[in-house]
């Protein structure tokens, strides 16, 4: 193809070449009307590329938020509750105790990972990290933690901190972690097609180390659920999003309404900010909802724009690397795409 793309399916089969990795996907929704492109440098799978689940690794935490968010609304919680509080009533919960609020918003004062985690999941790092680090030792990693900073004064991200958080929800609503996403929040948005543990060959896409060639097992996520278990067709990823761009009329409006919520600033002059389970930056005279996960084999990008009513789902089965083009390329087409003939 020459000359500059017009079309929504153009330039999705351009941004599809630009990611080099065995299996891509890009699929666009604008104003309803969806736009799906697949390719890789791998030969096609027996199923087709756009019918598998693919794992989305720390955009996983958009469900989460989501989640929280409803709780919220249906009253069985407060975001200002104390999450050791919820995981150890006996417990005190100390003068300035981490939130469910601190947790989600990455402001809990918890590092990345627990300290205890790195030792076991070292000879492990490049295929399956968390798979043995269960429930119960998130919890004990918490509640003996001692915090790096007060909750709520610094943001740092924290797979730790949205771990906890998952397992606060379950010893809070008395329901295990995939019984409460499922029934909160993927059968009330129709997602059929989304899993929270891996489901087999023909079904589940394999992802490959930094390499592009040599596969990795399924991510086996252990006590993390609620920061990395999701994985999810493209189709289902849209329907995700497009519950974002319209909640009217879902089950979920008001927890989708609020997590569109402005909650903080960061960065370089706070030019940035954050909701519950977005990061919303600003884009061609407008804003931009997004967030990025990967996994041992796989690469994801989620986002949405309401002012264009266009989201956008970017899928790949090579490990992240620097250099990686498939979240830049992404970002790009959402943060600029105008509407077009399909």
């Amino acid at each position: 193809m020459t000359g500059t793309p017009t079309t929504d399916a153009e330039r999705l089969d351009e941004a599809v070449r630009a990611v080099d990795a065995p299996d891509v996907v890009f699929a666009l929704s604008r104003h309803g009307h969806r736009t799906v492109r697949s390719g890789g440098t791998a030969p096609p799978p027996p199923v087709s590329r756009e019918q598998l689940r693919y794992e989305i690794g720390s955009a996983t935490k958009t469900f989460t938020g989501l989640l929280l968010a409803d709780l919220v609304h249906a009253g069985a919680l407060s975001g200002n509750d104390p999450a050791a509080a919820l995981l150890d009533p006996a417990r005190p919960p100390g003068r300035r105790p981490a939130t469910l609020l601190h947790l989600i918003t990455h402001t809990s004062g918890l590092p990345p990972l627990p300290a205890d985690f790195y030792p076991q999941a070292l000879p492990r790092w490049a295929t399956n990290p968390y798979a043995h680090y269960p429930p119960e030792r998130v919890v004990r990693a918490f509640l003996r933690a001692r915090p790096r900073h007060r909750p709520g004064t610094r943001w740092r991200y924290s797979n730790f901190g949205v771990a906890v958080l998952g397992q606060t929800l379950v010893a809070a609503t008395g329901t295990p972690w995939e019984q409460l996403l499922t029934d909160r929040v993927l059968r009330p948005l129709g997602l059929h097609d989304t899993a929270l543990r891996p489901t087999g060959p023909g079904t589940d896409a394999t992802g490959h180390r930094a390499d592009g060639t040599t596969p990795v097992p399924p991510l086996l996520i252990g006590g993390f659920q609620a920061a990395g278990a999701v994985r999810a067709t493209p189709d289902d990823l849209l329907t995700f999003l497009e519950a974002h761009l319209h909640p009217g009329g879902s089950p979920a409006a008001a927890a989708l309404r609020e997590v569109r919520r402005p909650l903080l600033r960061r960065g370089r002059g706070h030019a940035h900010t954050h909701t519950l389970a977005w990061f919303h930056h600003p884009a061609d005279d407008g804003t931009m909802y997004f967030h990025i996960g990967a996994t041992s084999g796989q690469t994801a990008f989620l986002g949405f724009r309401p002012d264009r009513d266009t989201a956008l789902v970017a899928l790949s089965t090579r490990r992240f690397r620097a250099r990686d083009t498939l979240v830049p390329t992404a970002y790009t087409l959402l943060g600029s795409t105008e509407d077009s003939p399909c």
